[in-house]
């Protein structure tokens, strides 16, 4: 394995995800040279002129080493956990002590200190890191992915959540998967650039449903609940307490309307409208 400062300035992280993945595929088409952080080698995929270095988010000094030479960085926010944003402070400022120059980081749509959404407030702090580190930044702000929507009915074909008559702009994975590829092709014109990355339409779940019930040949419904039902539905779960807010704030953001509105950065960054739900279900898994 070479050292770091001889790997390729564009490094990538998440390439054995969904997301991560995506983008390093691209990036291998379009004959990029890129260095792929892994925490698991052998979990790596095998890309032309793709090359790996060892590191995990929070451990700083095993990223400061893996980053050393690197000047574009492409930085998937990391699994949930409690420590999560522990994590990406961690990374951002050993990617900063490495000498990175440009972040592009996913983060959340309406990421904000005070964001109903629980996760997209670890993504407002997460942005402020990056921007007081002195790298110039990019950040793609997705809204919820339509890639999870089949998810979340139950085994009963039910979703149940608090969201309300509150709608979304779901945005397929895929389509920000492009978005980064073209972000990545020349970060030097997108420096300072935050991106809302959505659908084309804006969805209640109830609308959602009645999408997936045609498209999935499944029956799938959406039961509207209180707070305090989405919470008493999921304790069986046993999950810790942030997840369970993550999890119910996730449908209380699109009550409150924060998942709303139609952005027009998916065109304008790929040139191609982004993914319906309607379409994206009948795509093949990539």
């Amino acid at each position: 394995m070479a050292a770091p400062s001889e790997l390729p300035a564009l490094a990538v992280t998440g390439s054995t995800g969904g997301l991560g993945g995506m983008v390093a595929r691209q990036l291998a088409a379009s004959g990029f040279a890129q260095r792929l952080l892994v925490r698991d080698p052998a979990r790596a995929p095998e890309l032309d002129d793709a090359h790996l270095a060892v590191c995990s988010y929070g451990d700083g000094a095993a990223s400061r080493q893996a980053l050393e030479g690197a000047k574009v960085l492409f930085m998937v926010s990391a699994a949930e956990a409690e420590d999560r944003l522990q994590q990406h402070y961690a990374f951002v400022d050993a990617a900063a002590d490495a000498g990175v120059e440009h972040v592009v980081y996913t983060s959340f749509y309406g990421a904000a200190r005070d964001a109903t959404f629980t996760l997209a407030r670890d993504h407002y702090a997460t942005e402020e890191r990056i921007k007081s580190s002195g790298m110039t930044y990019t950040f793609l702000r997705d809204n919820f992915y339509l890639d999870f929507l089949p998810l979340l009915a139950g085994d009963d074909g039910v979703i149940r959540g608090p969201a309300g008559d509150g709608v979304f702009s779901g945005v397929a994975r895929e389509d920000v998967a492009r978005c980064a590829h073209a972000v990545l092709r020349d970060p030097a014109i997108h420096k300072g650039m935050t991106y809302d990355l959505t659908g084309p339409e804006e969805l209640t779940m109830a609308q959602a449903a009645e999408v997936l019930n045609t498209g999935t040949g499944r029956t799938i419904s959406y039961q509207p609940e209180t707070v305090e039902e989405a919470y008493a539905s999921r304790a069986y779960y046993g999950a810790p307490q942030w997840q369970l807010d993550a999890w119910v704030s996730t449908y209380t953001a699109m009550a409150a309307g924060e998942m709303a509105g139609l952005s027009p950065d998916v065109h304008g960054l790929t040139g191609q409208d982004p993914i319906s739900l309607a379409e994206f279900l009948t795509r093949p898994v990539l």
